[in-house]
């Protein structure tokens, strides 16, 4: 019988070792383990095998309807509920609103907020729904018979990009409830509780007169305005509206908001005063001599915050496509 001797490469030595290659992988692998986990603690990005490769961050082309729509719920919550741009088509503010036929009427900045905190005051010029008692418009929106035309026009006008509704009118508050109203003196001013008011605003048409319409003595009711055109002569206000008297007055409640800032024409940018006629010899209110320039940069927040709003996109997008 011939004894067979045992090799050193039997199956029970097999498993003893490894491969040297195979050897070399894993020390490798734990190696870029170790390092990965040591760049994670100490707050660097992990590279090599474990890093999976960035997402392609959305094109410009896919992204711009989402900043329009950004864009334009911005502009609607701001014209809905803090300022709304309107455009004056009517002669009646003449010429501290420009709104003359032939001329590029102006486009005004309206503060919707401050009726809310404070009482409107003689010397304001505000801008209110014209109450159910006025039969007179001062001028006809031409609006398509085209209903999406038309509502396409509404929009337009909600931005001050077309006329707005004819029911919106633009007037300077002359008395407030309990005051008694009348006119006029010997030297031609409207009286309010018999005293001459001082109105450095009031214009006078070339081709008329200069001198104040008569009216009847009205005290105005709690909660009501008496209103007037600053072209006072040329515009349908408390004196003649329903006939005049109570008719002619303005609800409170419909008031929308106070004229601060004339925006469009360029040319145009200034503060829009609020001097109280009352307060004969008093200076002009704050609001005029305000820097040019400053109406346009309280009428158009909506840029500085699309800006915002496209740059947050675009870095939750890069964000995004660095996520595993």
């Amino acid at each position: 019988m011939v004894d067979v001797a045992h090799s050193g490469n039997s199956r029970d030595n097999e498993n003893e070792g490894d491969d040297p290659t195979d050897q070399r992988h894993r020390d490798g692998d734990a190696e870029e383990a170790a390092a990965e986990e040591e760049a994670t603690e100490a707050g660097a990005e992990p590279t090599g095998k474990r890093r999976k490769k960035a997402k392609k961050p959305r094109s410009f082309w896919k992204e711009l309807p989402i900043l329009i729509g950004v864009a334009l719920l911005l502009a609607l919550l701001i014209q809905t509920f803090i300022a709304r741009v309107f455009v004056i088509p009517s002669e009646s503010m003449e010429q501290t609103l420009h709104g003359c036929p032939g001329c590029y009427g102006d486009r005004v900045l309206v503060d919707k907020l401050v009726y809310d905190f404070a009482d409107p005051e003689p010397g304001e010029v505000v801008v209110f729904k014209r109450p159910g008692t006025w039969n007179q418009s001062e001028f006809q929106s031409n609006r398509s018979s085209n209903a999406f035309v038309s509502w396409l026009q509404d929009v337009g006008a909600a931005f001050g990009l077309a006329s707005p509704d004819e029911d919106d009118v633009v007037k300077r508050i002359i008395a407030v409830g309990g005051q008694r109203v009348e006119c006029c003196d010997e030297k031609n001013h409207v009286l309010v509780d018999g005293k001459p008011l001082d109105e450095p605003y009031i214009y006078w048409t070339p081709t008329a007169e200069p001198r104040q319409a008569s009216f009847a003595p009205i005290t105005v009711p709690d909660g009501m305005l008496f209103v007037l055109g600053d072209n006072r002569n040329n515009s349908s206000d408390s004196r003649y509206q329903g006939g005049g008297g109570k008719n002619g007055l303005v609800p409170v409640d419909n008031v929308i908001g106070k004229v601060r800032w004339i925006v469009l024409p360029p040319s145009r940018w200034q503060g829009v005063g609020d001097h109280n006629p009352q307060a004969a010899g008093t200076a002009a209110a704050l609001g005029y001599g305000i820097p040019l320039g400053g109406g346009f940069l309280a009428a158009w927040p909506v840029l500085w915050l699309g800006r915002r709003a496209r740059t947050a996109l675009r870095n939750a997008a890069s964000r995004a496509g660095d996520e595993p």
